[in-house]
């Protein structure tokens, strides 16, 4: 997140982000998104701001796109370097 308003409210900037409760109540196990782009032309209270994104696996792949409302003070940037496809193992699988 870089940037702020006139009024003083952050701005969202794309790029991939961590969302805990911090961001919001709804995220009580937080996710992973890559921020496409804010949506600006929704007129949300002060604070709070709608983001269009891509939730994100365990490997950083896009999984679901999702609008969601968001604090942009509580989100955290993180950087997800990509896991190549060799590299990667498929979940445990339950042995009952």
């Amino acid at each position: 997140m870089t940037g702020r308003r006139e009024d003083g409210t952050p701005t969202v900037k794309p790029g991939v982000y961590l969302l805990s409760r911090a961001a919001s109540p709804q995220f009580h196990a937080p996710i992973l998104v890559r921020v496409i782009r804010e949506l600006t032309d929704r007129h949300p209270p002060h604070g709070w701001t709608w983001i269009d994104c891509y939730q994100l696996d365990r490997h950083g792949d896009a999984i679901e796109k999702r609008q969601l409302f968001v604090m942009p003070a509580g989100m955290r940037q993180v950087n997800v370097p990509p896991v190549p496809y060799a590299a990667r193992r498929p979940p445990a699988r339950s042995t009952r």
